[in-house]
C-alpha cells in the first residue's frame, strides 16, 4: 500500500504553515483580483525552488555536454516532460512531494494552486521536457525560478475537449521562421503571462485539410509584435487564478521559438499524454478541497446548536459527514494509486485517468456543495470559505475535459475490452 513518507508529511506541515501564515490572509485580496504572483514568488523563495531548479538544470546541462544525455531523443523528452509536469514546477521533486504541496495549497485557495501549476508545471514543464538546452535556459528556467509567469495555450473558441482536431491557430513556415495567427481562450495566467507555450497547426500550403494538419508547439513572449492578451475574464470561480485570451495576428517568430527546434507533429497519442497529465494531476486538488470542507463541517457541526442540540447529533448531518469521509477515502486512494504507479515507472491507462478525474472532480464538487448546505446561512457567506470551494470545485468538472468527455472515454474502453 502506498502512503506518504515522514519526509512528505514534514514538507506538508511546512507548506501548511506557509499557507496559513502567508496565503490565507491574502485570499480575499487575490479573490478580488489582486494578482497572486508575488505570493508565488514568496513561496518559491521560502522553499528554495529557484536554487533547486537551477541546480537541476546545471546537472542536466553538464550531462548533455558530456554526451550522457541525448537532448534530442523523443523518448527521453517524453520522460522528462512527464516528470516536469508531475513535479508541478518543483525541480527535482518526486510526484508524491508535489501532491503534498498541491493538497496543502488547495486547502487554502484552489485558484492559487491552479495558477501556480499552470505556470511552472504546464508551461515550464513543457519547455523543460521538450525544449533544447538553449530553450530551457532562456524560457523554461525563468518559469521554474519564478522570474517569469507562464501560460499554456491549448484551448480555443470552438475547440475545447476536441482541442486537437478542431484547432484553428495556424503557423505558416516563412523563410527561417513562422508566422502565427489565431486565438486561445480560457488560458490560465494569460493576462499576466510573460512566456506562452502555444499549440498551432502547420500550414505547408500543400492542400492538407485543417483537421489533419500536423501540430507544433511554439514559445511566444508577451512583447512579440502581434501578440495581445485580454484582461482577466469574469468567471464563476477560481478567482485567484487569472484567466484570459491570447490573440496572435501575424506574429513572426524565428525557428528558435519552435519547441525542440524540430518539426515533429504532436499526434493523437501525444495529445492524449498532454490531457493524461492534467487529469491525473487534479486528484491532489480534489483531495485538498474535500479535506478542508470536511474539517470545516465537523468543527461547525460540533459547535452549532439548534433546539438545544448540537447539529452533529442529527442523522441527516451525520450522513453528509459520512459521505464526505467516504469521498475523501476514495479520492486519496485514486491519488495513491497514481503515485504508486509513478514510483514504479508506470502510469494509469487513459480510461483509469478519465475515471480518476471524473470521480474526484464530482466528489469535490458534491462535498463543497454539501458543506455550504450544512453550514446554512453561514455557508453562503465568504467568511467560512466553503462557498469559495464550491465555486472553485466546479471548474474541475470542466477543465481538462468535461465529465461527459471522461464518460465517453471510459465507455469506449469498457466496450472495447469487453
Amino acid at each position: 500500500m502506498f502512503e506518504f513518507t515522514e519526509e512528505h508529511k514534514m514538507v506538508g506541515q511546512m507548506v501548511r504553515r506557509w499557507a496559513t501564515e502567508k496565503l490565507e490572509p491574502e485570499v480575499d485580496a487575490i479573490e478580488a483580483g489582486e494578482p497572486p504572483y508575488d505570493l508565488m514568488r514568496d513561496f518559491a523563495k521560502t522553499f528554495g525552488l529557484a536554487e533547486m531548479a537551477k541546480s537541476a538544470f546545471e546537472r542536466a546541462e553538464k550531462r548533455a555536454r558530456q554526451g550522457h544525455d541525448n537532448d534530442s531523443a523523443d523518448s527521453d523528452r517524453s520522460k522528462n516532460d512527464k516528470k516536469a509536469r508531475g513535479a508541478g514546477g518543483l525541480a527535482g521533486a518526486d510526484p508524491a512531494l508535489s501532491a503534498v504541496v498541491g493538497i496543502e495549497l488547495t486547502r487554502v485557495c484552489p485558484g492559487f494552486m491552479l495558477a501556480f501549476g499552470a505556470s511552472a508545471g504546464l508551461a515550464g514543464g513543457a519547455i523543460m521536457g521538450k525544449g533544447t538546452l538553449e530553450q530551457k535556459r532562456r524560457w523554461g528556467l525563468p518559469l521554474l525560478t519564478w522570474e517569469k509567469v507562464g501560460a499554456w495555450g491549448m484551448t480555443e473558441p470552438g475547440a475545447g475537449s476536441d482541442a486537437f482536431r478542431s484547432m484553428r491557430t495556424v503557423a505558416i513556415p516563412d523563410g527561417d521562421g513562422y508566422i502565427l495567427n489565431g486565438q486561445k481562450t480560457f488560458i490560465t495566467n494569460a493576462p499576466y503571462a510573460d512566456i506562452m507555450v502555444i499549440y498551432a497547426k502547420i500550414d505547408h500550403r500543400d492542400g492538407v485539410s485543417m483537421a489533419d494538419r500536423p501540430i507544433q508547439t511554439f514559445i511566444l513572449d508577451k512583447d512579440d509584435p502581434g501578440v495581445t492578451r485580454s484582461k482577466p475574464m469574469a468567471k464563476m470561480g477560481m478567482h485567484a487564478s487569472p484567466t484570459g485570451e491570447i490573440f496572435m495576428e501575424d506574429v513572426r517568430v524565428g525557428r528558435d521559438r519552435l519547441l525542440g527546434m524540430n518539426e515533429k507533429p504532436v499526434g493523437r497519442q501525444s495529445g492524449k499524454d498532454v490531457f493524461h497529465s492534467e487529469r491525473t494531476g487534479m486528484a491532489p486538488m480534489c483531495v485538498g478541497i474535500i479535506q478542508r470542507c470536511l474539517e470545516i463541517c465537523v468543527d461547525y457541526a460540533r459547535e452549532r446548536q439548534t433546539w438545544s442540540r448540537h447539529i452533529a447529533e442529527y442523522q441527516l448531518v451525520q450522513e453528509k459527514l459520512a459521505r464526505m469521509f467516504m469521498h475523501l477515502q476514495n479520492a486519496e486512494n485514486l491519488m495513491f494509486k497514481q503515485l504508486s504507479l509513478s514510483k514504479a515507472g508506470k502510469s494509469m491507462s487513459a480510461a483509469e485517468a478519465s475515471a480518476t478525474k471524473l470521480y474526484c472532480a464530482r466528489a469535490a464538487t458534491e462535498c463543497a456543495l454539501e458543506a455550504v448546505q450544512l453550514l446554512g446561512g453561514n455557508g453562503y457567506m465568504r467568511e467560512y470559505r466553503v462557498e469559495m470551494f464550491m465555486r472553485d470545485a466546479k471548474l474541475l468538472q470542466i477543465g481538462g475535459g468535461t465529465d461527459e468527455i471522461q464518460i465517453i472515454n471510459i465507455a469506449r474502453h469498457v466496450l472495447k475490452e469487453n
